[in-house]
């Protein structure tokens, strides 16, 4: 259908949106190459002014924004609501950073003076997904702008109601026009829009093949990427886990944001000893999961984004199924209302040769293996292409001391969920991607580290 909201909820096509013409793109591409001549040399203060009425904006209306993701794109009502606070504390994190994280480095030299100079480069053109419509964008946005870079946002195109509402908010917040401008365009004209010479750079949240397709574009021009694509996380339980908290937080860290978040735990690897328990722990947790209406305050489990979502995750599931897993709760549709919804599903018993061992299951779908020792839980949770996030649960530190060294991942975290932080550098290894976002990193990724040296 193109650019539209349909809500997954019900099916409902809500509104539906032109794409920008040619002539538009031209408009847009000419405005923020403008822009950036006199907004790059601005000083901190006042991009940090404008950065935190941002960060009010997005806390004072955080309601109607948290209504228009869950209204196009399906997440928990109390979920989209967080987000919008937590993309406030990203604008508000690097409106106060940004300073020293670009200060100039003295650097020892044969120069009477050296140093490193960090400049921005000009438009960067950011591809972001639906999953998280307002804090992929935000996170992307507060470290370019802080850097003076100006910003053009490609958003996907199931969520053009909150890629129009976040270039309002920066428009409200007072940055000058053509500093941040949402493209209402299909995937259709990306390469179009890299291949400009007013754009210097690209970021890409999303799928391997769209990574893979933005490179490729970016690489014939010369052009600098950040992708941030899939992941198929392990969530490791040894022994010595506390058991409670490992079944808790394996419950939210595998269902956050309706199972659809490529940092959620998807693959559960679990000590011979206490696979039993947890099995029946999580098995019990899963059964009680609140699955309805995502605009309701109560509702735990809402629909898929989109039709083309729920087919995936059902094939994937049944061709498990029809290899000899064993489904201990879900492995179906929810059929019998109208809408997306899949039910919350835990598949044991998964022979080899799956999509289990290599795909990503976008959904609320955990896989659980069992293993008889660290070196087989380590073997198998790096057994994948991707490596993105890891999470494990043990209180013996030699046990931590291995995870964290031989993991691969981009991230590893000890007896807790793997979240983004924008304190942390975030990003992956392998085919979920390179680069990283947040933190010092983060503000590195698109600016120019310039050598200076004066004699």
């Amino acid at each position: 259908m193109g650019i539209a909201t349909i809500n997954p909820a019900t099916g409902e096509v809500v509104k539906t949106f032109e794409s920008l013409t040619d002539s538009e793109i031209e408009a847009c591409l000419e405005s923020a190459e403008q822009a950036f001549t006199r907004y790059r040399y601005l000083p901190f203060d006042k991009k940090a002014e404008w950065m935190n009425r941002a960060a009010e904006i997005l806390e004072r209306d955080a309601q109607r924004f948290a209504q228009i993701m869950t209204l196009e794109m399906g997440k928990p009502i109390k979920d989209a609501i967080a987000e919008a606070k937590k993309s406030a504390l990203v604008c508000r994190f690097y409106g106060e950073n940004a300073p020293q994280f670009l200060a100039d480095v003295p650097a020892a030299s044969d120069a009477t003076r050296s140093f490193v100079r960090y400049q921005p480069l000009g438009a960067i053109l950011a591809v972001m997904p639906w999953n998280f419509p307002f804090w992929q964008v935000f996170r992307f946005a507060a470290p370019a702008l802080m850097a003076g870079n100006v910003g053009l946002l490609k958003h996907a195109s199931n969520v053009p109601q909150c890629a129009l509402a976040i270039a309002e908010i920066f428009k409200a917040a007072g940055f000058p026009p053509g500093v941040f401008q949402t493209l209402l365009v299909g995937a259709d004209k990306v390469a179009q829009i890299v291949a400009d010479p007013r754009v210097k750079a690209a970021t890409l949240t999303g799928s391997e093949p769209a990574g893979a397709s933005l490179a490729s574009e970016a690489g014939k021009n010369l052009k600098k990427t950040v992708l941030e694509l899939g992941g198929s996380d392990p969530f490791i339980v040894l022994e010595s886990a506390d058991l409670e908290a490992a079944v808790q937080t394996a419950v939210t860290a595998r269902m956050l944001n309706n199972g659809q978040s490529c940092i959620a735990a998807k693959r559960f690897i679990l000590a011979d000893r206490i696979a039993g328990e947890f099995e029946k722990k999580l098995v019990a947790k899963f059964k009680a999961l609140k699955v309805g209406d995502p605009m309701l305050p109560d509702t735990e489990v809402g629909p898929l984004a989109t039709p083309g979502i729920l087919k995936d995750i059902d094939e994937q599931v049944q061709t498990c199924l029809a290899a000899g897993a064993i489904a201990l709760t879900g492995g179906h549709r929810l059929s019998e209302r109208p809408g997306n919804f899949y039910a919350p599903t835990i598949l044991a018993s998964i022979p080899p040769g799956t999509p289990a061992d290599q795909e990503e299951f976008f959904g609320p779908v955990a896989l659980l293996f069992r293993v008889k020792s660290l070196d087989e839980a380590i073997a198998l949770a790096n057994s994948t292409s991707f490596g993105l996030g890891a999470s494990a649960w043990t209180t013996d530190t030699a046990e931590q001391d291995r995870l964290t060294l031989e993991l691969e991942a981009g991230a590893v975290f000890i007896n807790g969920l793997v979240k983004s932080d924008p304190r942390l550098p975030f990003g992956g290894i392998k085919r979920s991607g390179y680069g990283r976002e947040l933190s010092i990193q983060g503000i590195h990724e698109f600016v120019n580290v310039k050598t200076v040296w004066i004699k």
